[in-house]
């Protein structure tokens, strides 16, 4: 019920405030004897239980006319009115004291593109009007959900603070398809190339790097390029693959000339 009615979620809500501060009381009243039998007796100013008595004491020493009008002013009085007549409003004697409360967790997303996050970077969030830098590592997963301790709600009488939970949302707008640490693409490649073999440059995430393309190369051959893929997590200087799928274009718009050597190659393959 703390957390249900507790202020950083019901901000600028007096019911909800009203129930929280009913609920401290109750978890204050119920874990001590010695004040639950007070509060059995004077009910919801159980706290002012020793003024009361001191009022009652100072009336008895009074005359005995005094003594029944004031037995009569409190038989059945709402006692918290009898406080704020008394001693000019109850708030002067409210227990400062309290069950220490831990702040609320506080969850955010925080949206960042695949390139942000394959070097560890600094991010400054605002949380409740708040700034916070974060150190991003290198090779975080969409969706994964990161703690900060301590920069949740606050504690509430003298408890701790709660804690920040980040969950990352990765949006991939490159080529690149990842799999955990490994990255996949697809390079085109010519006709010619496959078939006689040669030189081809192609992009990784962190450059360009040149493949010597085998003669004969089918459609679908996959290379595996070693520790070109993602940073892994927390592992400074660790990467993943780099896998290429070979995707060989057939020429179009032939010319006369080209059509008759693919005739002639044709008829020598026969």
């Amino acid at each position: 019920m703390a957390r249900k009615y507790h202020p950083d979620i019901n901000p600028n809500d007096k019911e909800a405030e009203h129930k929280f501060k009913e609920v401290n009381e109750a978890n204050e009243v119920l874990g001590d004897p010695e004040k639950r039998k007070k509060y059995d007796k004077y009910g919801k100013d159980w706290e002012h239980a020793e003024e009361f008595e001191k009022a009652q004491r100072s009336g008895r020493t009074s005359s005995g006319h005094r003594r029944q009008s004031r037995s009569q002013q409190f038989e059945g009085a709402d006692f918290s009115e009898f406080f704020e007549s008394m001693f000019g409003g109850s708030g002067g004697f409210h227990s400062a004291r309290g069950t220490r409360f831990r702040g609320q967790d506080y969850n955010a997303e925080l949206k960042l593109h695949l390139r942000d996050v394959y070097n560890t970077h600094k991010q400054t969030l605002t949380v409740n009007n708040k700034n916070i830098r974060i150190t991003v590592p290198a090779g975080i997963e969409n969706g994964q959900t990161i703690k900060i301790s301590g920069h949740g709600g606050p504690g509430q009488q003298g408890g701790p603070n709660g804690d920040l939970y980040i969950t990352f949302s990765i949006v991939n707008d490159t080529p690149f398809k990842r799999d955990g640490n490994d990255l996949y693409s697809t390079v085109d490649l010519d006709l010619y190339t496959a078939l006689l073999g040669g030189d081809i440059t192609v992009d990784t995430f962190d450059g360009q790097v040149k493949l010597k393309i085998k003669p004969e190369t089918q459609n679908g051959t996959k290379v595996k390029l070693r520790s070109k893929g993602f940073p892994v997590y927390k592992k400074e200087g660790t990467y993943g693959d780099l896998f290429i799928t070979y995707n060989i274009k057939t020429p179009t718009g032939l010319t006369t000339k080209e059509k008759e050597l693919l005739k002639e190659l044709a008829e020598l393959r026969k």
